[in-house]
């Protein structure tokens, strides 16, 4: 079909949908399902192909129950420009009836999303923001020629099918995602369709980008910020105090206030101050997020006058620090930019009677991030909390909320407590525990309570005679810790079940794990005792720099031959500049390592720890931060490999999780940042190492290229260096720099460092363009698709490794292929048709890093480029 078909039955001169063109150079994978209430009610499902939208009616629209097959009849495509298009169309023309925009977003294809069409039978994820997960759409039999062709629209098996709500989906589900109208409001605008003036939309009480029409929400769960070392330092980052209190989320109606803690338990009754202050806020209905805090005579705040105010009077100030407007009067403001909501709710406060002296506003400073700490630490505040002022509210933990904390403070498992000596009533002290990440080589799943010091101090003669009488009730025969205290230590201890969580300030951990200086500031009863872990803080320091080179007297061998023998805990040799070993690299314990992880070259687990050392200084820039995809072989290459990207036994203790959402919803993915993380993945087996195109701070913003060049069986190599050189050049013509590297496989990989400016649709766009390109100017050299039949004796130039989510092998990783070999960064001058891909091996890498004059890639971090328009523009469309 084309959209001669779409245009011959519209009028559109009387019509206000829009005429449209062909855009075959458009790629950005649109998902569009409108709900028409022409001559019959139905559903019209849109997917982007071939530079337009593919389109079926559903009569009966969509269904999350599997079992449940919807017809969907095949009719002409539409324009792209459809896919916004929501209004009326005047009765007489074709289709006349009432248009709204049900639901939109993206579509992920699995396979070739042109071929499976043909064949009438396509397997896809849909984004969207009422409809998500894996879908199939499939041609019945019938008349193949028409164009009006039946096919079956279904709901995959998978986490977002949902039998319980498929009948009341679209009943319940019944507005605008674009405006928030309903389909009785959409027809009282009739004949103004895609031009409907913003004007004529319901007017909110206020003006904010992206508020839409909703009803209140009953539960929020509050946005959570993620700990890290330093602060961000751009401009678009505000910065605020960070509070010693508890975090309280506000719902406003008609005058009252409900006051939510972070689980969800209902706080009114102990906050009544702050829900009289409230009622004073300007508005119906709102949702307000804050901390309560305890200000003190001297100003500062305390987390322990707070709970002692929930047991009697005390001294101080109740305080509610509100920081941001989640909803008002109708209007969810989640999905407008946080310096907008701030300033909205500045505006707000400032309306507010002088009962509002409870409810103050938490200012904050944009910019200047490393001043505002370093101020925050000078006049002891506990740190601050920074925030990207161009953020949406998510409601759980990410990176756009940041803490970075002037002292170590955390919460800890009570698991016994002492006898009182002297004086003293209550107890002496109390001994805590934390739920900390098991150590490399253990693959137990079970929980395990980890014993981690004493607290004595801190506590008032309230707090002693209070938590006393609590532990009492909870007390036990043996110790809930794994490594309990023994001897002295253990004499006169109560045991008590792990289920009271005290907040502790401390300055530091010992090497035995145990809390340095512990103060004890508070009891938390708004945190699960599960939920207590050992905090990891995520670097936020620019990458290693690469050293010009590796200095010649490093030898694998000399190191091998000096170092020193395995301690007790088979701590892992650090190999240093001139030769020797030195210190042991901390906590990272290497089992079996002597297990052969290359039977061809009797290379050992313990082998390719050194060998990753060795490079980790050019290697951990292309890894770190990034999220990973991880080749494990724990019996060693060829025996039981398997791909990997979510951990499902326990978490190395240096490695990380980050959580991204990704087409299956929100999932965590592994994430290491320093030699340590590298290692610690090592002693799992891991043998190939597969990072993003992009890093964990700005996961929408490819900052890579990765062009992989795949020739077919019987290709020579003198034609795969003459083709990875004719996309080299091709590239240069574009004004853009690009770096060699083995694949340490049948190819090359030519890689394209970007600046962060592009999102994923635009790069692998981008990309596919490309190769499309060379495809065109070399037919009878390169092929850009996956279809065996079609590469025959040809180069696939592979783009998909530029989508999101997908991943390339990183410099300096090894390969789980026969001896070993390393995908390595190459100059193009030492290119060659006696340069095999994989050429440079565990075996023969020490000779290639002494051969290094300079770095290969010694720029690659330094090219400053982008995808620009007039870039884009030199390329022909595909």
């Amino acid at each position: 079909m084309t959209l001669k078909e779409y245009q011959r039955k519209r009028n559109f001169q009387k019509s206000h949908e829009p005429e449209g063109k062909e855009d075959v150079s458009h790629e950005s994978r649109l998902f569009v399902i409108q709900k028409h209430a022409a001559s019959r009610l139905h559903y019209d499902l849109r997917l982007e192909l071939d530079g337009v939208l593919k389109s079926w009616a559903l009569p009966k629209g969509p269904s999350l129950d599997p079992g449940q097959k919807r017809l969907a009849v095949h009719v002409e495509d539409h324009p792209l420009e459809y896919g916004t298009f929501e209004g009326t169309i005047p009765k007489e023309e074709y289709g006349g009836g009432t248009v709204m925009l049900w639901d939109k977003g993206t579509w992920i294809p699995d396979g070739d999303p042109m071929e499976d069409y043909r064949k009438g039978r396509m397997h896809f994820e849909i984004q969207g923001e009422k409809l998500r997960g894996k879908w199939i759409l499939f041609k019945m039999a019938g008349d193949k020629s028409s164009n009006k062709q039946n096919w079956l629209f279904v709901k995959s098996k998978d986490a977002h099918a949902d039998k319980d709500i498929a009948d009341r989906l679209l009943d319940e589900q019944d507005r605008s995602v674009s405006t928030g109208r309903s389909m009785e409001q959409i027809a009282l605008h009739r004949d103004t369709g895609a031009d409907q003036p913003e004007d004529s939309l319901p007017p909110p009480p206020f003006r904010l980008k992206s508020a839409q029409k909703a009803s209140m929400p009953e539960v929020i769960h509050p946005q959570l910020p993620t700990l890290v070392e330093t602060p961000p330092l751009d401009n678009q980052w505000l910065h605020e105090i960070k509070y010693d209190g508890y975090r309280i989320i506000a719902f406003l109606k008609n005058g009252s206030a409900r006051l939510m803690s972070r689980n969800g338990k209902d706080w009114t009754s102990r906050l009544q101050p702050v829900a009289y202050a409230l009622a004073g806020f300007p508005a119906q209905t709102a949702v307000i997020d804050g901390e309560v805090v305890m200000q003190r005579p001297d100003g500062t705040t305390s987390f322990q006058a707070l709970q002692n105010s929930f047991q009697g009077p005390t001294s101080g100030t109740l305080l509610y620090y509100v920081f941001d407007l989640l909803y008002r009067d109708g209007y969810d403001l989640t999905r407008s930019p946080l310096l907008e909501r701030k300033n909205h709710l500045a505006q707000c406060l400032g309306k507010m009677d002088p009962r509002s002296e409870v409810i103050r506003f938490s200012d904050h400073i944009q910019g200047s991030g490393g001043l505002v700490y370093e101020h925050a630490c000078r006049i002891a505040l506990e740190g601050i909390i920074s925030k990207d002022g161009l953020s949406t509210y998510h409601q759980k933990r990410t990176r756009g909320w940041v803490k970075i904390k002037c002292q170590h403070r955390d919460e800890f498992v009570i698991g016994g407590y002492t006898e009182p000596s002297g004086s003293r009533t209550g107890f002496g002290a109390l001994l805590l525990g934390i739920y900390d990440d098991k150590l490399l080589g253990s693959y137990d799943d079970k929980e395990e309570l980890r014993y981690c010091g004493k607290v004595g101090t801190g506590f008032s003669r309230k707090q002693l005679a209070s938590l006393k009488k609590n532990m009492v009730g909870l007390e036990r025969k043996t110790p809930p810790f794994i490594n309990p205290p023994k001897g002295a230590d253990a004499r006169g201890v109560h045991w008590i079940n792990p289920e009271l969580v005290a907040e502790v300030a401390f300055t530091g951990w010992t090497q035995d794990d145990i809390l340095r200086h512990p103060a004890f500031k508070g009891l938390r009863e708004d945190k699960p005792a599960k939920d207590v872990r050992r905090k990891t803080m995520i670097s936020t320091k620019t990458p290693v720099k690469i050293p010009a080179h590796i200095p010649a007297k490093l030898s694998m061998d000399t190191a091998e031959a000096e170092q020193p023998k395995p301690t007790s805990r088979k701590e892992t040799p650090e190999v240093n500049e001139a030769g020797k070993a030195g210190p042991a690299i901390k906590h990272v314990r290497l089992t079996n390592e002597q297990r052969i992880y290359y039977p061809e070259l009797g290379t050992t687990k313990a082998d390719l720890v050194r060998y990753y050392q060795l490079v980790s200084d050019y290697m951990l820039p292309h890894v770190v931060h990034r999220p990973l995809s991880l080749l494990r072989c724990p019996r060693g290459r060829g025996q039981d490999c398997f791909y990997q990207k979510h951990f499902t036994e326990s978490l190395p203790v240096f490695v990380r999780e980050i959580e991204i959402e990704d087409k299956n919803g929100a999932e965590k993915y592994i994430v290491v940042d320093d030699i340590e993380g590298l290692i610690s993945l090592v002693q799992l087996g891991v043998l190939e190492f597969h990072p993003w195109n992009a890093r964990e701070d700005r996961i929408d913003r490819p900052d890579l290229i990765v062009m992989d060049l795949d020739p077919a069986p019987g290709v020579a190599l003198a034609d795969v260096v003459k083709g990875t050189r004719l996309l080299h050049e091709f590239l240069t013509t574009l004004g853009l720099r690009s770096f060699l590297k083995t694949s340490g496989g049948k190819g090359f990989h030519v890689v394209v460092p970007l600046q962060r400016r592009s999102g994923w649709d635009v790069v692998k766009g981008f990309a596919r363009a490309v190769a499309v390109q060379m495809t065109r100017i070399h037919p009878d050299r390169f092929v850009a698709t996956v279809s065996k039949k079609k590469r025959a004796g040809k180069i696939y130039i592979d783009y998909l490794r530029n989508g999101r989510g997908a991943t390339s092998v990183a410099p300096y990783s090894t390969r789980a292929n026969h001896g070993a070999p390393i995908s390595m960064p190459m100059t193009w001058e030492e290119l060659s048709p006696r340069t095999a891909p994989d050429k440079y091996r565990i075996n023969n890498i020490e000779e290639r890093l002494r051969a290094f004059k300079e770095y290969p890639w010694k720029d690659f971090f330094n090219t400053t480029q982008s995808i620009t328009k007039s870039i884009q523009k030199q390329i022909d469309s595909p």
